[in-house]
């Protein structure tokens, strides 16, 4: 697993490294932890990270920075990150999710990797590490289109509508469950989606209800 050698990483503890690229359905069949709690820490560091970014890259609002921040950590954005590292060839999932290794896992597998490397080396090089990732997509003003439902939320806030996401069916295993979700606005169900995580499916009903509103 030599993906982080570009970036002048080589984490030590390999073990932790080997937990941050281990989906919970892989545990689940063979033991030992996931990715979870460092997806959490990694969280945290890429929220702080790209906070500072931006306040000192923005003069605008909070609101505004809010926006451009979320645009970069969206789950299209983390996905993209970590298929571009090659974070993506090294997760371990289960046998049952060998052909639907998505966006969510890939997505979750950047802050867990994260998390992994700021246990290992420290903030400053967890840092220097999310930016020399961030900032090309910056600089390039790459426009992420994924968060589908903070793009919906802007859409019902300008015509003073209110909206909900509702669950309307959920199948399969513990771990390998489906998700299905109707987008609801003014009482109207607008979109459904699906996904292996409830914000994925969330995603997906937003993206399907967009797309009706745009025709």
């Amino acid at each position: 697993m030599n993906f982080l050698e570009k970036y002048g990483i080589k984490i030590d503890n390999q073990q932790l490294l080997l937990t941050a690229l281990t989906h919970s359905s892989y545990s689940n069949e063979h033991g030992g932890e996931n990715y979870e709690r460092l997806e959490f820490l990694g969280d945290a560091v890429l929220q702080l990270v790209t906070s500072e970014y931006f306040y000192n890259l923005l003069k605008v609002s909070e609101g505004e920075l809010s926006k451009t921040r979320a645009s970069f950590v969206c789950e299209e954005a983390l996905a993209t990150y970590a298929k571009d590292i090659g974070i993506d060839k090294h997760i371990r999932v289960g046998n049952g999710q060998l052909k639907d290794i998505n966006d969510t896992i890939i997505a979750d597998t950047f802050e867990s990797v994260l998390g992994a490397i700021y246990l290992d080396k420290g903030f400053q090089v967890a840092k220097e590490y999310v930016l020399e990732v961030l900032k090309p997509y910056v600089l390039e003003h790459h426009i992420f289109l994924g968060d589908y439902k903070s793009r919906l939320q802007e859409f019902v806030q300008t015509d003073r509508k209110t909206l909900e996401y509702v669950l309307v069916d959920e199948e399969g295993p513990s771990h390998d469950k489906t998700f299905v979700f109707d987008v609801v606005i003014d009482g109207i169900t607008y979109g459904r989606g699906s996904g292996k995580s409830k914000k994925e499916a969330e995603q997906q009903a937003a993206k399907n209800a967009l797309e009706k509103c745009a025709k």
